[in-house]
């Protein structure tokens, strides 16, 4: 088959949308589509008309319009309708509707979904509706490491702000105090409290915070939702962030929630000299990245995100996969990835970045750029992405029931539990709000929990959760107030090493010498957002 032109017209003849395959003047197209509804009206029980040069192949949609086809007369019609129907589906996919102004407005995007369908010179390709979404939806790399650069330059401007909202308060409370050098004193009994590390036990060092002094930390900067940019970029950010003191994603949290914590003192002991702690329950900030010791570095990393009702049923969840590369010599850039295609599960999809070789994907399971080129040296390429919509990959279920028991309090029984036993969850933290500053009266609790009196909220943690240690927890407490709805959103903060899809890397050789490379690799799964409503 060898089709000439696509195009959306009216029933006058007139293009909206109109892309041709083939070398053909404008004079000859407009031509071509004039003739159309004349030839239509003569033979309107079909769906093709020829002329002595071309054949018509059409289909009416809605709001008088016409999805026509402009081939030769040699090309296979079976084809041709084959390929109607698809251009049929994707219409009012991509445009959102049959109006002309729809039409109009994702003209362009049209014009892309076509060019999915048909190749250049006319050629049918082996495309289905997912398929072309998925080709449409594709991100560029370009552009987020560009999102990445302007956001590491807002977040430090932001940053530096805080930082020097900070200092001044810190010196009307010296001055009102009449303390020439002393520090004042914080009241920590939220979030974000800890002692130096090896001191005592954990909640010693949540006691003991009180006397110490105060550093420039964001005891919230875990639970908050990340808009940090794609994995490709890591190391702008960081760039960022050593430049301003260690600030760390000091920038990334709700302005107002960053204001409260500086206003009342909540930071903990942390930053580049000292241990410090993630939430208050201890949690050491990672030291700064050592210099890559390997030609290669992977991360396979996978962001889910869920909103789950009070009864504990999940209303959405998507789970989101990437496969970074950063060749940090020439060595790793004349890498060849292998992975595990053939055990893949079906129910997840899969794509790569369009500068990878697919065909050598599709038939061996192997990654590498087209043409024998090699990756990038010092900068994270993104060359595999998956997903997945199913509210079984939610790993956590939370079962929230406030109830008033009279006499302005509030009882609160809330369960937890591990839906998915194959995972292994780390730093597992429930946050609360209470809607009072007054702090809860627990009656019963699994694991830990802290309390913030400015913020006004609660967090519920595990060190661990999996199959075999707290696979399950319960939590009882009143508190005053007569409002049940001040208790939502929840929101759930967690790590894992383990991946929701079973993505290994089987071989990572050179592309000439077939031999292996040294290479790095991490994984890692977060939410980016969890949350009861």
């Amino acid at each position: 088959m060898v089709v000439l032109s696509a195009s959306v017209c009216t029933r006058q003849g007139k293009a909206l949308v109109s892309r041709q395959f083939v070398e053909m003047n404008r004079l000859r197209v407009e031509g071509l589509l004039a003739a159309f509804p004349k030839l239509v009206g003569i033979s309107k029980q079909h769906t093709y008309v020829e002329t002595d040069t071309v054949r018509y192949v059409y289909q009416p949609l809605e709001n008088n319009l016409y999805l026509l086809l402009i081939t030769t007369k040699a090309s296979n019609i079976v084809e041709d309708l084959g390929t109607l129907r698809l251009l049929a589906k994707v219409v009012p996919d991509v445009s959102g509707g049959l109006q002309e102004h729809t039409i109009n407005d994702h003209a362009f995007d049209l014009i892309f979904a076509f060019d999915e369908v048909l190749t250049a010179g006319g050629y049918k390709e082996e495309a289905t509706l997912s398929s072309i979404r998925t080709n449409l939806l594709m991100d560029s790399h370009e552009e987020k490491i560009h999102n990445a650069l302007q956001q590491s330059k807002q977040d430090a401007a932001r940053a530096e702000m805080q930082k020097k909202a900070k200092n001044l308060h810190e010196q009307k409370i010296r001055q009102t105090f009449g303390q020439s050098g002393g520090q004042p004193m914080g009241s920590m009994e939220g979030f974000g409290g800890g002692g130096m590390p090896g001191q005592g036990s954990m909640f010693d060092q949540f006691q003991e915070q009180e006397q110490q002094p105060v550093q420039d930390y964001n005891p919230y900067a875990a639970l908050q939702k990340p808009n940090a940019p794609a994995p490709a970029a890591p190391k702008v950010l960081a760039k960022s962030g050593m430049k301003l003191g260690g600030m760390g994603s000091t920038g990334k949290k709700d302005s107002l929630m960053a204001a409260m914590a500086a206003e009342d003192n909540l930071f903990p002991i942390a930053g580049g000299k000292g241990g410090g702690a993630d939430l208050g329950f201890g949690s050491a900030i990672a030291p700064p990245p050592a210099a890559p010791s390997t030609p290669l570095s992977l991360s396979l990393e996978e962001k889910i995100s869920v909103n789950m009702n009070r009864e504990g049923a999940v209303e959405s969840c998507e789970v989101k996969g990437i496969l970074n590369l950063t060749a940090n010599t020439d060595v790793g850039a004349a890498a060849v990835v292998a992975v595990n295609k053939a055990q893949l599960p079906p129910a997840f999809n899969y794509a790569t970045h369009p500068k990878v070789d697919k065909k050598a994907y599709e038939s061996k399971g192997v990654l590498s750029l087209k043409g024998g080129k090699g990756f990038p040296v010092g900068r994270g390429v993104g060359i595999l992405r998956w997903s997945y919509n199913n509210e079984d990959a939610a790993p956590i279920s939370i079962n929230c029931w406030p109830e008033e028991e009279g006499g302005g309090r509030i009882n609160v029984n809330i369960e937890m539990e591990l839906t998915r036993t194959d995972l292994v969850l780390h730093d597992v933290n429930i946050l609360l709000p209470l809607g009072t500053a007054e702090p809860p009266a627990i009656e019963s609790i699994d694991g830990q929990y802290k309390h913030d009196p400015n913020a006004g909220m609660m967090c519920w943690h595990f060190d661990v959760v999996d199959a075999n240690t707290n696979s399950s927890g319960a939590l009882e407490f009143s508190v005053s107030g007569n409002n049940p709805e001040a208790f939502f959103p929840i929101q759930i903060g967690f790590m894992s090493q383990t991946l929701l899809c079973p993505v290994t890397i089987t071989a990572v050789t050179n592309s000439s010498s077939g031999a292996s490379i040294p290479n790095s690799t991490i994984q890692s799964l977060t939410p980016e957002n969890y949350q009861v409503a």
